[in-house]
């Protein structure tokens, strides 16, 4: 069983789409291991990106990600990082495959509906930023 971060983002979240999307993660097979939603902080939100700190759109993307509620899930399965990426699509909306949620739902490469962890290691380290081993059920 593998574990991975999934994100809807603001804009999914203020467009009415977090249970849209939940129901597709389940649809595919994918347990929802963990479940909450909150308003991130902007040092939560840069220390989060904080990969991407030294990219031209770091700014603007934790000012987006702090604009709203987010809803935050963990999903775990067999191959639960390849299979939750696959159900996203690209990051770009416009390249995205019909039928993935960012194709359907997302707007833009930013506002793009949801995040996903992936790797292994980009997992474990996004799970624990959110969640207490004692949130976590198997």
């Amino acid at each position: 069983m593998e574990r991975t971060l999934a994100i809807v983002k603001p804009d999914a979240v203020e467009r009415g789409h977090s249970g849209e999307i939940l129901k597709r993660i389940e649809a595919q097979g994918l347990k929802i291991s963990a479940l909450k939603k909150i308003h991130l902080t902007r040092a939560q939100a840069e220390r989060f990106y904080d990969v991407h700190k030294e990219r031209p759109f770091y700014q603007s993307l934790c000012e987006y990600m702090t604009s709203g509620p987010v809803v935050i899930a963990v999903l775990s399965g067999e191959q639960a990082i390849t299979r939750w990426r696959t159900l996203m699509g690209a990051t770009d909306p416009a390249k995205a495959a019909p039928g993935t949620i960012r194709k359907d739902l997302g707007v833009d490469v930013q506002s793009n509906a949801v995040h996903g962890s992936d790797a292994p290691e980009t997992a474990a380290r996004e799970i624990a930023f959110f969640f207490s081993t004692t949130e976590l059920l198997t």
